[in-house]
């Protein structure tokens, strides 16, 4: 099997059951993000002991790329640092916008790679990922609680 194959393989397991999907009662944060571009829209919430991220959700409706992309994300960023899940996200910015090779680094996350083929796309696979650093920062006043990917 081919790296290509197995990424998508990666994005249709994930977006057929995508992980941590559904309301987190009681959250810390809870962020919409919307990409009016394609209609994507998603609330994550997530739940915080200290610094850390000890649960995370997602819900709403978006396609293949968005629903795959925030399922990857919950699975990365429970039991990371507020610092960590920040760290990760440039991380991730960088393997969708740049040609960094992180791909190893990123293990299953490195699945969304063949995006940046695809810049439409790009917003799709990137809109849980902002509405993340949105909640996390969401307890800051200075900070606006919702995201759009305009």
């Amino acid at each position: 099997m081919e790296l290509n194959d197995l990424y998508r393989d990666v994005i249709l397991d994930h977006n057929r059951r995508p992980r941590n999907f559904g309301v987190l009662t009681p959250a810390d944060a809870s962020v919409e993000g919307y990409n009016p571009l394609c209609g994507d829209r998603l609330t994550v919430q997530v739940r915080m002991a200290g610094e850390e991220i000890v649960d995370i959700r997602f819900e709403g409706q978006g396609c293949a790329i968005s629903t795959a992309s925030a399922s990857l994300m919950t699975e990365a960023v429970k039991g990371k640092t507020r610092a960590d899940a920040l760290v990760l996200f440039d991380k991730v910015h960088s393997l969708l916008t740049d040609d960094a090779a992180l791909g190893d680094e990123l293990g299953k996350l490195a699945a969304l790679s063949g995006v940046r083929e695809f810049p439409a796309r790009v917003k799709c696979a990137s809109l849980c990922w902002h509405t993340l650093v949105s909640a996390l920062k969401s307890r800051d006043p200075q900070h606006a609680a919702a995201v759009s990917t305009e």
